[in-house]
């Protein structure tokens, strides 16, 4: 473990009551920020419409961030300080680590709703169409745990055994985290402009964090500095490509706006929700948490 550096220790002794506040906040805003995702998955009984390797990619990414945190030298010397320093001035230093640490938890919880609501037995029409199938499903399932378990792994090493390359391996975590973050939103994209709709991906998620990620990269960058580029770099680059993904949202939900306002289409069907066209006797059920027929038409 490093040794603790007095002067650092003596710094964070003494909180600023405005950062703390900011701080909070964003922690909060975080949460309801993941908050009508979650319900909207929930709500629908369905995951459809949300990439497989986009839940894949941030729940991994998710992870590398959270571990490049932990695993930071200026975080483990604020952790260290937390022997010397008041309660209150620990829980102020830490709270950039809670932010990371809450949006991960989010979004592995979106990764686990994603496995419960996902639909089984779709109709014919969309199997031909390459929507994702169960056993990808359980692929996100099996690789997000793969990873977890080679991150913690890894840090302990480091921390404990190879603390010299602590800050080598915490880059490693940290470049991982910001190129899968990239990636991660190629396939969502790709898959929310082949389905020409919304479905289960939720607009006022990407409303609230989009803006957020910039304003929680600058909290990042003023607590750790330019050290600490490898964590807060990653919300900038990712708040660009959410963005991104919102306004093609919008410009479908704009779309079947119009078209509800005109009235329904040949065949009888009718707007239901973010693009999804909806038949008499259509549902969409999941394998866990329901029947598994499905009927009507896509």
């Amino acid at each position: 473990m490093l040794a603790l550096d007095p002067d650092r220790c003596r710094e964070l002794s003494q909180p600023n009551l405005f950062d703390f506040s900011v701080s909070v906040f964003i922690v909060v805003g975080i949460l309801v920020s993941y908050l009508p995702q979650h319900y909207k998955i929930i709500s629908r009984r369905s995951s459809r419409g949300l990439s497989p390797m986009f839940v894949l990619l941030g729940t991994v990414s998710g992870t590398a961030s959270i571990a490049n945190m932990l695993t930071l030298p200026e975080s483990t010397q604020d952790m260290g300080c937390c022997k010397e320093i008041s309660r209150f001035a620990c829980a102020s230093a830490l709270l950039g680590i809670a932010q990371i640490g809450v949006q991960w938890t989010c979004f592995f919880f979106i990764m686990m709703l994603f496995l419960i609501f996902f639909p089984r037995n779709l109709p014919e029409e969309e199997a031909e169409a390459n929507m994702p199938t169960w056993k990808e499903a359980i692929i996100v399932l099996a690789a997000s745990l793969a990873f977890f378990i080679f991150a913690f792994l890894g840090s302990i090493i480091f921390v404990y055994a190879a603390s010299s390359h602590l800050r080598g391996w915490a880059n490693f975590l940290g470049v991982l985290g910001t190129l899968l973050a990239g990636v991660q939103y190629i396939p969502q994209i790709l898959m929310t402009w082949e389905l020409q709709a919304v479905r289960s991906l939720s607009v006022p998620m990407m409303c609230i964090q989009t803006p957020g990620s910039f304003v929680f990269a600058a909290s990042l960058a003023v607590r750790l500095g330019p050290g600490g580029w490898s964590a807060w770099g990653l919300f900038i680059f990712t708040g660009c490509l959410q963005g991104c993904l919102l306004v093609m949202s919008l410009c479908f939900l704009w779309r079947d706006w119009k078209a509800k306002k005109a009235g329904p289409g040949p065949g009888n069907g009718e707007a239901h929700g973010n693009g999804v066209l909806l038949y008499e006797g259509e549902s969409e059920e999941t394998p866990l948490l329901g029947n598994d027929r499905v009927s009507g038409r896509p």
